[in-house]
């Protein structure tokens, strides 16, 4: 029997965390952090969160994750709160990626809510 070919190029999570805030922070994103959060988390190994100065900011965050994704055929499930741009939402399926409008950030503290978890350490440079 035949195994049928993966759609999807098959990447490691943790190189995918790594990708995807090599992407944000070349969009100049802010205070980009991401969480493991694997055994506390039952719909993703990691929780990234970014900060846009704006709603076409967080929108071109988002374009361009979706287009870099599709560029390197990386499978993503869904996007949620794009027209609004308050908090975007990206569900690349072992990663939550979301991306807020700086005063939001702070108010609703995804990375509080995941303290349990572990920070991961992203080699990018951190913004200014």
């Amino acid at each position: 029997m035949k195994t049928k070919p993966k759609k999807f190029k098959e990447i490691d999570t943790q190189d995918k965390v790594q990708l995807v805030a090599e992407w944000l922070d070349e969009k100049q994103a802010t205070e980009v952090t991401a969480v493991d959060v694997q055994g506390i988390c039952p719909i993703a190994e990691v929780v990234m969160v970014a900060g846009a100065k704006g709603v076409r900011h967080a929108q071109a965050l988002a374009d361009f994750i979706l287009e870099q994704l599709a560029k390197d055929n990386i499978e993503y499930l869904g996007l949620e709160g794009y027209k609004s741009g308050d908090w975007i939402l990206l569900d690349l399926n072992d990663i939550i990626v979301h991306i807020f409008q700086e005063d939001n950030r702070g108010f609703y503290n995804v990375e509080g809510l995941w303290s349990e978890g572990t920070r991961i350490k992203l080699n990018i440079q951190p913004q200014a």
